[in-house]
């Protein structure tokens, strides 16, 4: 079956053709077009700020004029991640998809449905003639995936509504009232590289088939971090080996649990080397088996590097990748299972006479987001290296009595007659920054099912669309009076 042949159709349509569209985080471009094309294809004013957010307004339905405005909002980009065995150019081509079963997957990337289903939802809500609703403001925002540029540069009075539909949460039974802020740690160290040992032999080591995933969402789930595991295959092979770092490429962004990373080093004993790999290999397989079943640790001889990491600025290197704080830091103490504050190294990078580590620290609570940052930038600037933050967002604070949870509680119910969980995310969404500069907005999140968002094995499930669907229309009927 086509994915053009599910319902509800008119989002199906919407999805298909925005994954048509490459729109890759910094680089929307194409797809901030795809939007003002379509606000004009259906009649309805548009506008965009300096930094390319997209606003398209749609009167209410006869009878609903007196009440609030309603700003419906999803995110343009989406996180771009394939297989190293996937040939794919995000920059040029559409996303390949196909059904499996009640799930929509991608061929070898990342799927788009995050937050590509909440802008086709509104798109449908924007093109459909026979769905009651308030004024709608629809904001479509821009680098949500890689630095909520978007939403930081909102400026006062372009959004006038007064209730805001944040449709980017990845489990349909769940309302967000509340998120995690984040902030972004880079190391840097320059080094002079040097010559390895006349006898070394050149290996690569390679650890993938990890499951990834979401930094937030997914951080307490316990997935492998191939950046970690590599890093502890080679602190315990370093000095018995003669093992001489050359070069390391460890996963991709920042929001991204790293899948895949890969070293070149040159070694003197390669037969030792390559046995006791293979018995960490096995350890670590015991250790994780369960959580990740395709685990896959790759030893082959390659060309002998000609230029090394000191051995000293190696120790440092990978003794501090090693020590820094890597997934959950501590769980809240005020929401039952609800991660407080997580960190994820998320790249590394080992080139000649150059070294980068880039992670994301979240937290719930602006102090202990401070907290696990030093601790991050602590473990850096003891080798040596510099360090900066970047990217800081803060978080939303939950209003569990607010009217749209209360409303949206009750409509849940009345629909689908369960209880619907009312949570605070690890994510960041982003709620947290759209209410400081509209602090009028009374705000909820929630969307259909996602799995594995950020990994190629992204996936939304096909009934739970319909259900996100129905639940968005009659939410949308009966929004409060002015």
């Amino acid at each position: 079956m086509s994915t053009r042949q599910l319902e509800p159709s008119l989002l199906w349509k919407h999805f298909n053709d925005l994954n048509a569209v490459p729109r890759p985080s910094k680089k929307e471009e194409r797809v901030i077009q795809f939007m003002i094309d379509f606000a004009a294809r259906i009649g309805l004013p548009c506008d965009t700020d300096e930094v390319g957010n997209v606003k398209i307004t749609k009167p209410a339905t006869p009878g609903m004029e007196n009440r609030k405005t309603v700003v419906l909002q999803s995110h343009l980009d989406m996180v771009h991640q394939k297989n190293n065995d996937t040939v794919f150019d995000f920059d040029t081509q559409g996303i390949e998809m196909y059904v499996d079963g009640d799930w929509v997957r991608a061929r070898g990337t990342t799927l788009g449905a995050d937050n590509g289903i909440g802008v086709a939802a509104i798109m449908a809500v924007l093109e459909r003639s026979d769905i009651a609703h308030p004024p709608i403001e629809a904001l479509f925002t821009i680098d949500e995936e890689t630095g909520m540029t978007g939403a930081k540069s909102l400026k006062p009075n372009w959004i006038k509504g007064e209730v805001l539909l944040n449709l980017d949460t990845e489990e349909d039974d769940e309302i967000d009232i509340g998120c995690a802020g984040g902030i972004d740690t880079t190391a840097t160290l320059d080094y002079k590289s040097e010559s390895p040992a006349a006898d070394s032999v050149g290996i690569k080591v390679v650890v993938s088939g990890l499951k990834g995933g979401h930094s937030g969402m997914d951080i307490h789930k316990g997935h492998g971090n191939a950046n970690k595991w590599l890093v502890r295959l080679l602190l315990d092979t370093e000095e018995r080996f003669g093992l001489r770092l050359a070069r390391f490429d460890g996963g991709g962004l920042r929001n991204a649990i790293p899948r895949e990373a890969s070293a070149e080093l040159a070694v003197l004993d390669v037969s030792g080397f390559k046995a006791h790999i293979g018995t960490m290999s096995e350890k670590i397989a015991a250790e994780f088996g369960s959580i990740e079943p395709n685990l896959n640790i790759g030893v082959v001889e390659v060309a002998c590097p000609k230029d090394v990491v000191p051995l000293d600025t190696q120790q440092k290197i990978l003794a501090a990748l090693m020590a820094m704080p890597n997934s959950v830091f501590r769980m809240s103490p005020d929401m039952e299972d609800l991660v407080e504050t997580s960190s994820n190294l998320a790249r590394v990078i080992i080139e000649p006479e150059h070294f980068e580590m880039h992670s994301l620290q979240r937290s719930s609570v602006e102090s202990t987001k401070d907290e696990i940052a030093a601790a991050v930038r602590s473990v850096f600037m003891l080798m040596g290296a510099d360090v900066t933050h970047s990217g800081s967002y803060p978080g939303w604070k939950p209003n569990p009595n607010s009217a749209i949870t209360e409303l949206l509680v009750q409509k849940y119910r009345q629909q689908f007659n369960e209880e619907p969980q009312v949570v605070a995310c690890h994510a960041g969404l982003e709620c947290g920054l759209i209410g400081e500069a509209y602090p009028q907005l009374d705000m909820i999140s929630f969307g259909p099912t996602i799995r594995g968002a950020h990994s190629p094995d992204e996936r939304v499930s096909i009934s739970s669309v319909q259900k996100f669907w129905g639940y968005l229309v009659e939410i949308l009927k009966d929004i409060p009076l002015a």
